[in-house]
């Protein structure tokens, strides 16, 4: 077979043949492979007027329907079925080609594989794309790591088939070999918080101000016009409008609660932990998901004594419904804030060099997670690269403020009539936290002291000290 196809997709589900799909009505030459023929034979028959594709069938047919240098995309479950597909293609390239990983690989398989290929002379790519399979298909966000060589080849591809705002790309390299799905699984985690905050309020506005499904999906529409616009936002109105034709119910009413979830969110969490930054909103957007799917637990525990007040009503569930606004919008920024404290200390522990402005930029478009908000994150990058947190922007500073009293009013009122809100309360913990002149943390160190003589340092001098608890308690400098 002539070599012809700018780049080929191996693995043709759902997020697969979509991408392809997108590659072709771009103008690219796209072969196909697939583990199995039929898939492939039925995207040609489907949608072969849409561009120019060429169906392959086996891997050494594959490889030769591809131009130099090759540009292989993998779109298979992460884990050991990408690990057999780079075992099945490698050996079949050439120096200077690449394998593209389109799936969610966690970073860390993304940087050993980059690492063995490398000496192969193969590149490795990890691509973390984002927006479903309809952002696949119309142009999704796309993260991609690898060499600057690498990207050299393969990046106006990308950028070309990502979406675009303001006519730019939501495409951009992230960084050497595992930087993209580091980034992509941040963004999952955010992702994660996002869902789980909106979800609060959702349940706040029928639990507290008593309003009905189509009352919420209202008051989300009007939001969806403002400051929280964004994805999220909208999807939220149009799920909470939709009503069940088997029973005319609202379709929110018949949907059981228990949330499921695919892993990132919990990589974010661990590898968090692992890089010491606190990432308080994804791991309790985590944990309330894996407990939404604890029905022995909840079984157990519904006898449980709490209040059970009536809802607000009239005036007051209007002016409630404006305090909700406030402390999502705030506990979304902390939310955002944190994950970005993250993207700065896995660029940091592996010399990434990410661009945190960047990453605003391509998340504007195509993502889950996209939001008007988010030129401004860039905004305030721009104006200061060095940004400790994005709470200490002017700006966002100024609207946490202005939002606190109804914040914290939101979380007390969630208290009081026994509304589970832990996203809310762990993003004004974590606000009240880092603004804390002095933190409990002083006696917990000095705990560990005594139980441990893990030392502890003061605020009058330097050093390193350790007090003999149990003995005369006389304090010995110990560095």
């Amino acid at each position: 077979m002539a070599a012809k196809a700018q780049i080929g997709v191996t693995g043709l589900a759902v997020m697969g043949r979509n991408l392809a799909r997108n590659l072709a009505r771009h103008g690219y030459t796209v072969a196909l492979h697939n583990r199995t023929a039929a898939r492939t034979e039925e995207l040609v028959a489907q949608f072969g007027d849409e561009g120019d594709f060429v169906p392959t069938t086996g891997a050494a047919d594959f490889v030769a329907a591809l131009e130099r240098p090759r540009r292989l995309v993998v779109m298979v479950k992460a884990g050991e079925p990408t690990d057999a597909v780079i075992d099945e293609f490698a050996p079949l390239l050439d120096d200077g080609d690449m394998i593209i990983d389109g799936g969610n690989a966690h970073f860390a398989d993304t940087r050993r594989r980059e690492a063995a290929l490398r000496e192969r002379g193969v590149h490795f790519v990890g691509v973390g794309i984002s927006g479903g399979e309809e952002g696949a298909l119309n142009g999704p966000s796309i993260m991609p790591g690898g060499s600057a060589e690498a990207y050299a080849a393969l990046g106006p591809i990308l950028e070309d088939i990502s979406a675009h705002v303001g006519g730019e790309p939501c495409a951009a390299h992230i960084g050497p070999d595992g930087a993209g799905h580091f980034v992509k699984m941040v963004h999952n985690g955010i992702e994660y918080a996002d869902m789980q905050l909106i979800g609060e309020a959702y349940d706040l506005l029928r639990g507290a101000a008593g309003l009905d499904p189509a009352q919420v999906a209202d008051v989300f529409r009007r939001w969806n016009t403002g400051r929280l616009q964004s994805y999220l936002i909208e999807i939220t109105g149009e799920v909470l409008a939709h009503t069940d034709p088997a029973t005319g119910a609202p379709f929110v009413d018949v949907v059981a609660d228990a949330a499921e979830q695919k892993g990132t969110g919990r990589w974010t969490v661990v590898t968090a932990l692992d890089l010491g930054v606190p990432v308080s909103g994804i791991a309790e957007a985590v944990f309330a998901r894996s407990l939404s799917g604890n029905t022995g637990l909840r079984g157990a525990a519904r006898g449980l004594d709490g209040p059970r007040p009536a809802p607000l009503g009239g005036a007051a569930a209007a002016a409630f419904t404006e305090q909700v606004e406030q402390a999502l919008y705030a506990s979304k920024i902390v939310s955002y804030a944190q994950g970005w404290n993250m993207i700065a200390a896995g660029s940091e522990q592996y010399a990434w060099g990410i661009d945190p402005g960047a990453v605003a930029a391509i998340w504007r478009g195509g993502c889950i997670i996209r939001a008007a908000f988010l030129d401004r994150i860039r905004a305030a990058y721009a104006k200061d690269p060095g940004l400790a947190t994005l709470l200490a922007d002017a700006e966002f500073a100024r609207e946490i403020g202005a939002a606190q009293q109804a914040w914290r009013e939101v979380v007390a009122t969630a208290a009081r009539l026994g509304i589970a809100a832990p996203g809310f309360s762990a993003a004004l913990a974590y606000y009240d936290a880092l603004r804390a002149e002095r933190l409990p943390a002083a006696l917990t160190q000095a705990q560990r002291d005594y139980f441990g003589a893990h030392t502890y340092r003061r605020t009058d001098r330097p050093g390193v000290f350790h007090t003999a608890w149990g003995q005369d308690r006389a304090e010995h400098r110990t560095d």
